[in-house]
């Protein structure tokens, strides 16, 4: 699922942006979003300390998963229309023809703008988003990016609910529905699962560790909405506003922090400029 599983709004979407709710647990709108109003800023507040010189993160483009889950929403339906592992959902055709414009905007960067290392989550979905993006990167004559794959970037773990739309939530545990509507989305956590603050603490291991050793240093990463929005509130550092609303993270966007010597700054989120065509 994506972010905000229980809102409906309706949108004009472009031709080829869809609805897309995701299986790591949030269900939102991703028509093309490239700008977003900032968290209420608190009264004190102190920046996270990173010497990255810039992080770009990705998610992956639309999967199978997006277009059931949408379909369900759509129709109401409570089937469980997908088997197996939530690590194992791959691309939809959509979503490799977004990856491949991905691609496409990445072989377009300047070698001012290049990363230096790409960091892969573990899940099929954003594996295949990034071999398509290098392929095409490599068949414009681009310098190949060293690639790492770290566990830490997956999609939120749903647990018992691993893979059900949330209208088969509803259904089959009306009463975790009801629970999760009372404490909200930043804080539940399915059975066996993870909350989206969950997320949070293992994507600043994650950033911590990765600005030890890659300090200086541009970094691309390729994961999942869930991630993105948690990499948000970390840099934001201590004392940010948990996010009031989860702020959508369209399939195929691109958000960028660029380095201040010793802090991150959010210079776009969830952009989809580059899938635009024409």
């Amino acid at each position: 699922m994506s972010l905000n599983e229980r809102i409906r709004m309706p949108l004009v979407l472009r031709p080829h942006m869809r609805c897309a709710s995701s299986p790591g647990g949030l269900m939102r709108e991703t028509a093309g979003v490239t700008s977003v109003p900032p968290h209420p800023a608190p009264a004190l507040r102190l920046p996270a300390r990173y010497a990255l010189r810039e992080v770009v993160a990705v998610r992956h483009g639309e999967s199978t998963a997006n277009v059931l889950y949408a379909e369900a929403a759509r129709t109401g339906s409570t089937d469980l229309p997908l088997t197996g592992r939530d690590a194992d959902v791959p691309l939809s055709e959509l979503g490799r023809r977004q990856a491949e414009a991905l691609g496409g905007w990445l072989a377009g960067l300047g070698p001012a703008h290049r990363p230096d290392l790409a960091v892969c989550s573990t899940y099929l979905r954003a594996r295949e988003t990034w071999e398509a993006m290098a392929g095409v990167a490599a068949e414009r004559g681009r310098p190949a990016i060293p690639l790492l794959v770290d566990e830490r970037l997956r999609d939120r773990e749903m647990g018992v609910f691993e893979l059900h739309p949330p209208e088969a939530v509803l259904a089959r545990a009306p009463e975790e529905s009801a629970r999760r509507a009372r404490v909200g989305e930043w804080n539940y956590r399915p059975p066996g699962g993870e909350s989206l603050a969950d997320v949070a603490l293992r994507v600043r291991d994650f950033l911590d560790g990765l600005d030890a050793v890659a300090g200086g240093r541009r970094v691309l990463l390729i994961s999942h909405d869930a991630v993105v929005v948690s990499l948000r509130y970390v840099v934001e550092g201590i004392g940010a506003p948990v996010p009031d609303g989860i702020t959508p993270v369209p399939n195929a966007s691109v958000s960028v922090w660029t380095g201040e010597g010793t802090r991150l700054r959010l210079d776009e989120f969830g952009g989809t400029g580059h899938l635009v065509s024409g």
